[in-house]
């Protein structure tokens, strides 16, 4: 297992990769470059210059997030064959820098959405992200983007670039017509044009589910339970075509159950990172996000990390969105100190999975 720290680069985070280097067990980031909007080629020179400075603080960057699907691939319009070369490239560009996982979705449209990006826990006085879906009712899609844009404390959010929702009305309508096979169908065509390629240059792509694990407007997702993704690995079937499991995502639906998931997709070797954290039930689509300890929330860290010491023990993990603790002022869901913490303890039960016996 190696223990990583999402990191968006000089200038465009508060936190510094010296102060993820002095974090206990963490070898390394899932690095980020949200300067690219959906479609555009990231640079070989720019990738190079990001990995050298993660490599001289003394760090790995070994998976990269973010690199996001543009709408037409979604919609499977004509334009869509331009970028996919343009994807292309980029994976052949990531895989000549040292890359070897990368992480991305195909929701449609919204990327995760929350109501609030700091809804104070009355428990501690601390705050995180949270989910009312009756909160929705009365608002328009653009409406969410303005609220989400305001409580972003001036910083980018992944999923949510302005270049990607500037035309979003527009988008919406397109995907009127679209059904959940349809998309599935466009994910399919995607992927059995970039999966030859992951093969040949040792990349494996891993897929975030929806977040929240429901559909949202209307929309057709297709990847939030482990049906969904029983389907998605189906699609082309190859050790390319990965999942990134995201235990916060798929746990907002209590209907999930993590740890057998976590085994279900750690046997077959699909799963190519995970993202661990934890989320607090507050009734019918509504939730928060705690600390990762089991019992602020309702997720079994401990049963959800003995399933991946267990499944798939060699994979990339690092600790999710965390609460703003100690008066922290930075980019919602990613604060240094509570991520630090969330390290810190999901080191300690690999620690302890480790002593105490032996795999079946």
């Amino acid at each position: 297992m190696k223990m990583t720290f999402r990191w968006y680069g000089e200038g465009n985070d508060a936190i510094t990769l010296r102060q993820i280097r002095q974090i206990p067990g963490c070898s390394g980031l899932m690095g980020v470059l949200d300067q690219y909007a959906a479609g555009e080629v990231w640079p070989l020179e720019v990738i190079q210059a990001y990995v050298e400075q993660v490599h001289q603080a003394g760090l790995e960057v070994e998976v990269i997030e973010s690199v996001n699907v543009h709408e037409d691939i979604k919609l499977g319009l004509p334009s869509r064959e331009q970028y996919i070369e343009n994807y292309i490239q980029t994976i052949r560009n990531l895989a000549q820098c040292g890359v070897r996982v990368i992480v991305y979705n195909f929701m449609p449209v919204l990327d995760w959405l929350r109501t609030d990006l700091a809804r104070v826990i009355p428990e501690d006085g601390s705050n995180s992200l949270y989910f009312d879906e009756q909160e929705l009712l009365g608002m328009t899609p653009l409406q969410i983007v303005q609220r989400t844009a305001a409580g972003s404390n001036g910083f980018s959010l992944p999923g949510w670039e302005p270049a990607r929702l500037a035309e979003l009305e527009q988008v919406l309508q397109q995907y009127q017509s679209v059904t959940a096979d349809d998309l599935r169908e466009n994910y399919r065509y995607f992927l059995s044009r970039i999966i030859p390629v992951c093969e040949q240059v040792g990349i494996r792509m891993a897929c975030h589910p929806d977040d929240p694990a429901w559909p949202i407007f209307g929309l057709p997702r297709i990847a939030h339970s482990k049906e969904d993704f029983d389907k998605i690995i189906g699609l082309v079937d190859s050790p390319s075509n990965t999942i990134c499991l995201c235990t916060g995502s798929l746990g907002s639906n209590p209907d999930n159950d993590i740890p057998a998931i976590i085994r279900h997709f750690g046997g077959k070797q699909r799963i190519g990172c995970l993202h661990v954290r934890n989320v607090k039930h507050l009734g019918y689509h509504k939730f928060r996000e705690s600390s990762h300890l089991s019992s602020d929330g309702s997720l079994d860290l401990f049963e959800i990390m003995r399933a991946i010491w267990e499944s798939c023990p060699d994979t990339y993990i690092r600790p999710d969105h965390g609460r703003m603790i100690w008066d922290e002022q930075g980019r919602p869901g990613y604060g240094l100190y509570d991520r630090a913490l969330g390290i810190a303890y999901l080191n300690g039960l690999w620690e302890a999975l480790e002593k105490q016996g032996t795999r079946a």
